[in-house]
């Protein structure tokens, strides 16, 4: 069985400590869910699973906790999961198979995060001395292969030749992109709490760049995308539900894939290779393309070596220009090609802590 996409709902992306700073989780998510249902024709009662991301979470099913808050069916028992910033994605590619298997025909998917409100981390000691705070597991058992991020971007542009001149251009013309398809990105975002747009997008030029303070890694906070809080839904369907829909896109196939962790930014050329392959399609079917800018140099890099065509990535700009609410962005990526793809193939990809890359292909 074929499952498809047939709506798609999001928050405005809003940096840490903003106007969603005193939001819980569910409380991002809830309101998406009855729009998005009545975007694909779905009645609540007719919803089988919800399927959330979440990376910086207190832990708990904080799908449960949102399903209830929405007035979902009590029987639908949620599943919340965290795969880093390719979580988003990879809750699509859950719903995709639960549809395809027929073990559900309606299942909303996506992802939540709040840098704002995530949880202070302390680590136990077993020989009795203090607990001792963190800011993030461990991603591999071997700290040596476990780089920071911005690091690893950082020393991934040094050896593809990927300046600074070039990842200043990208964010440049992320946020201009942005700028320009503000009025279409409306359709796509839930006014909550007086945020109608990205807070984050901005006129942003040369000068502006070169006054952004510099990361530990050498990244400006220009070439970085900023640590945010937002929700995005999907809502993934049979056939016979996709028929009530407006608007469907096929689900042509998923692929998470694990690569080198000490390169994380390179991770997803496997999965969209894998994804291609399994699909018989090429890059060069594509019509659009929604790759995750959470460095400029990780998107210029993914972007060369999948050979995608540039002038088809990302036109509503990317995470430079609207932030990295880790367990949404991939979500998010997916959402921009249900709201832009008219015809056509279209490909989100995205990279994940520990060396794992997430691709999805759709078809409208």
């Amino acid at each position: 069985m074929t499952a498809f996409l047939t709506a798609a709902l999001r928050t405005a992306v809003v940096p840490q400590g903003g106007a969603f700073a005193a939001f819980e989780l569910h409380q991002l998510v809830a309101p998406l869910v009855a729009p998005c249902l009545a975007m694909g024709g779905i009645d609540p009662g007719e919803v089988d699973e919800l399927i959330l991301s979440n990376a910086l979470g207190a832990g708990g099913n904080q799908a449960r906790v949102a399903a209830l808050a929405a007035g979902l069916p009590e029987r639908v028992a949620g599943l919340t999961t965290d795969r880093q910033c390719a979580g988003g994605l990879d809750a699509l590619g859950l719903a995709m198979a639960l549809v395809a298997s027929g073990q559900a025909q309606a299942v909303l998917a996506g992802g939540v995060e709040s840098h704002s409100r995530r949880p202070l981390r302390f680590r136990t000691d077993p020989g009795g001395d203090p607990p001792r705070p963190y800011d993030r597991p461990p991603f591999t058992p071997w700290p040596d292969r476990d780089p920071d991020l911005a690091q690893a971007a950082a020393d991934l542009g040094r050896r593809l030749g990927i300046g600074e001149d070039r990842q200043v251009a990208w964010a440049i013309d992320s946020h201009a992109k942005a700028l320009a398809a503000r009025p279409r990105l409306r359709a796509e975002i839930l006014p909550l709490a007086g945020q109608l747009d990205d807070a984050f997008t901005r006129r942003l030029t040369p000068a502006l760049a070169a006054r952004a303070p510099k990361g530990p890694a050498g990244l400006t906070a220009a070439t970085t995308a900023v640590a945010a809080d937002a929700a995005a839904l999907c809502l993934v369907v049979s056939p016979r539900l996709a028929a009530r829909a407006p608007q469907a896109l096929r689900l042509v196939g998923a692929a998470t894939i694990g690569a080198r962790p000490e390169d994380p930014a390179l991770a997803p050329l496997a999965a969209i290779e894998a994804v291609f392959g399994r699909a018989g399609r090429r890059p060069a079917n594509l019509a659009q393309a929604e790759i995750m800018e959470a460095y400029a140099i990780q998107a210029i890099a993914c972007i060369e070596g999948a050979g995608l065509d540039p002038a088809l990535v990302n036109p509503g700009g990317g995470a430079l220009a609207r932030g990295h609410p880790i367990a949404a962005s991939g979500a998010i990526l997916a959402l921009r090609l249900f709201h832009d793809l008219r015809q056509g193939l279209g490909l989100a990809a995205i990279a994940a802590a520990g060396g794992l890359g997430s691709a999805l292909l759709v078809e409208a």
